[in-house]
């Protein structure tokens, strides 16, 4: 089946100097065509980041076009019920375009310590949360009597407009393809290899073998940083030095900095390992840098990505 490939951005620290800068680069991503915008989780931290649910209601507001979504939120760390209910009221107003993933958090953010919350408990509570949110926007009036959480007659209104919400699923542990093939609509990769990405792809399609469902070929993403320029440019080091930081590993490897055909190689690279949506996040600091790596983006690789991958019309069955 031919795969439509589409192109978002995202975001983890706030790189930008103004609210004024943040919307000015909205509205170049909702008025340059880019399929998405997305805002990584973390609510724990002294680096500067958006809190992702509030983050998305207001890009609803903002825009009319583009979709948006979190890579990924820790639903260990949230109540499901209200974070079923924030996502359906996301997508009731913003008519059907909330991209919801869902993680079991990373391992090495400050929450677990900082909120005493076990580590242990992720994966389990993450399953449990994930039907519960699950049901409700089935508009389930929902007894739940799980380990972590319990509820009587609890439900939500209005239930998301999208009358099958994607539910995205981040992570690559055995776990996580697991629970993807078992309630996932989609898998989003984290800083993946081309490779690693190929074989996680392949994992939940063998996994979905077991359970007997289907994820649409178009449904599996990736992401990576990318720069126009190189390490050497003003900024970049403090990125990669946050990018380590944070997730321990090496990013020279992992970021594409050059010109848009580097950008474009490693998203064949991607797209020959099965992935067909990506996210793709500007090694940039501050409004102008992330404004001009971004309309960069817009203007040399969109184009370029269209006449490689055009689009192709889907047939119901």
């Amino acid at each position: 089946m031919a795969r439509n490939i589409a192109v978002g951005v995202g975001i983890m620290e706030y790189p930008f100097q103004s609210a004024d800068g943040f919307w000015r680069w909205v509205d170049l991503c909702e008025q340059g065509g880019l399929d998405s915008i997305w805002q990584t989780d973390r609510i724990v931290s002294r680096t500067p980041i958006l809190e992702c649910m509030t983050a998305l209601a207001a890009i609803a507001g903002r825009t009319k076009r583009i979709k948006f979504g979190v890579n990924v939120v820790s639903v260990a760390l949230r109540e499901p019920v209200l974070l079923a209910k924030q996502c359906a009221t996301i997508d009731v107003l913003s008519n059907g375009r909330l991209l919801p993933g869902f993680g079991i958090g990373s391992p090495r953010g400050a929450e677990w310590t900082a909120m005493h919350v076990d580590t242990t408990t992720r994966g389990r509570k993450t399953d449990e949360a994930l039907e519960i949110i699950s049901r409700l926007w089935a508009g389930e009036a929902l007894d739940f009597d799980g380990r972590h959480f319990k509820l009587t007659k609890a439900s939500i209104a209005p239930v998301p407009v999208q009358p099958d919400l994607p539910m995205w699923i981040g992570g690559s542990s055995d776990a996580a393809i697991k629970r993807t093939a078992r309630v996932g609509t989609g898998w989003q990769a984290g800083a993946e290899t081309p490779q690693f990405v190929g074989e996680v792809i392949a994992g939940i399609k063998q996994a979905l073998t077991e359970t007997g469902r289907s994820i649409d070929e178009d449904h599996y993403g990736a992401a990576f940083a990318f720069r126009f320029g190189g390490p050497d440019d003003p900024g970049v080091a403090k990125v990669m030095e946050q990018y380590k930081a944070r997730t321990g590993r090496d990013p020279s490897g992992l970021f594409a900095m050059g010109d848009a055909e580097v950008i474009l190689r490693r998203l064949t690279d991607y797209i020959e390992a099965g992935a067909s949506k990506f996210i793709l996040r500007p090694i940039a600091d501050g409004d102008a840098d992330m404004f001009a790596q971004t309309k960069r983006l817009v203007e040399d690789v969109l184009p370029q990505v269209a006449a490689r991958w055009p689009k192709h019309r889907k047939v119901a069955a």
